[in-house]
């Protein structure tokens, strides 16, 4: 870590986790509250959501040098794959109340979106095309040259 940030090139999927909101029922309707630096383990700069994404259809396909994020299946469900250029795990998505957090410099895929799904992120950072590595072989080449000295 460099001044509380993760290395990108040396983080794995086991540095992701799901993360539990907590879930207040009430009889008209659950409610689910999040609030920076509080049940999201960083500030939220940039929120956004993905829907409508035609069958068969992929998101992401990309990895952050300093971005994390926090996503959840605001509604229906999705799987997102986690990649360290390694080990792949992969989460199913299909609760409001749980998100996966994924720290930096780890590659991600977003698949199998059920019909009338609603795929809400978070982020710490603002958008900058700076922090994407859109292209996997560079991706693992980035990977491959931060993991040399560990």
């Amino acid at each position: 870590m460099v001044n509380g940030q993760c290395s990108m090139k040396k983080t794995t999927v086991y540095d992701c986790t799901m993360v539990e909101f907590d879930k207040h029922h009430h009889e008209t309707g659950n409610i689910t509250v999040v609030e920076n630096g509080r049940t999201v383990p960083f500030d939220v700069r940039r929120s956004y959501w993905l829907y409508d994404v035609p069958g068969g259809e992929s998101r992401g396909g990309h990895a952050h040098k300093q971005l994390r994020q926090l996503i959840l299946a605001a509604s229906g469900s999705f799987t997102v794959t986690l990649d360290d250029g390694s080990v792949k795990r992969t989460f199913m998505l299909n609760r409001p109340y749980q998100g996966l957090l994924v720290m930096p410099g780890i590659w991600r895929t977003l698949d199998d979106f059920s019909s009338g799904s609603v795929c809400l992120v978070l982020a710490s950072e603002k958008y900058d095309e700076e922090d994407y590595i859109r292209d996997y072989d560079e991706y693992l080449k980035y990977k491959a040259d931060g993991n040399k000295n560990t």
